[in-house]
């Protein structure tokens, strides 16, 4: 297997103890190691990877803004997020468009058939996430139906930003927020705020 792998940790030990695991399962696996966000970014820009073995708690990392950032760099890397938080904040960088989750607590056997998972399926989910996957699936095509500009201005309006509020920020007309916040309501089918931020918390 000649696959790259970058594996995104500040801690020492944890990167060599995942790099011992893959070497041990793929020895011809090419293996680069990151500690900081800078590296990461870097690393990217430089080699291709199949693979992003990725801390979220690394200094520099501030928010699921990191995935696209990734992603923006190489559209097709997969992405695993192997952190100390709970399954709830995977899900929100699964969400967001990472390929896997796994929890630092997790033994040797789930780390590597997590690995494997990621080579053959592309994905590894934990059995615990699988309904609020199913959950999200069945919800994001309403939001799937907004434009750019739709999905834009929902994320401002579910964060507390007035019409006037948002049209300074993206330098565009009030009438016009006001337009396509009509637009949003019809589409996703709310009548409020209140349940706009509610379906806002729930995809999120």
């Amino acid at each position: 297997m000649n696959k790259r792998v970058l594996i995104a940790d500040d801690h020492l030990v944890v990167r060599l103890g995942i790099s011992v695991a893959l070497q041990a399962e793929y020895p011809d696996l090419i293996i680069d190691m990151a500690e900081s966000y800078e590296e990461v970014m870097v690393s990217l820009q430089n080699h291709n990877y199949f693979l992003v073995i990725l801390d979220i708690s690394m200094a520099g990392i501030q928010s699921t803004r990191i995935i696209s950032e990734l992603k923006n760099i190489q559209k097709d890397v997969k992405i695993l997020i192997f952190t100390s938080y709970d399954q709830n904040i995977g899900l929100q960088y699964i969400r967001k468009g990472a390929e896997g989750y796994l929890h630092k607590k997790c033994n040797e056997q789930e780390l590597k058939n997590g690995i494997k998972n990621m080579f053959e399926k592309g994905c590894h989910y934990p059995s615990q996430l699988i309904p609020e996957l199913v959950k999200s699936s069945r919800e994001t095509p309403v939001l799937e139906s907004l434009t750019k500009r739709e999905y834009q201005i929902f994320e401002l309006l579910a964060e507390g930003g007035g019409n006037l509020e948002i049209s300074n920020q993206l330098g565009i007309k009030e009438t016009t927020v006001s337009t396509i916040k009509r637009n949003i309501f019809k589409k996703i089918k709310i009548q409020n705020i209140a349940e706009l931020i509610e379906m806002h918390s729930n995809l999120h």
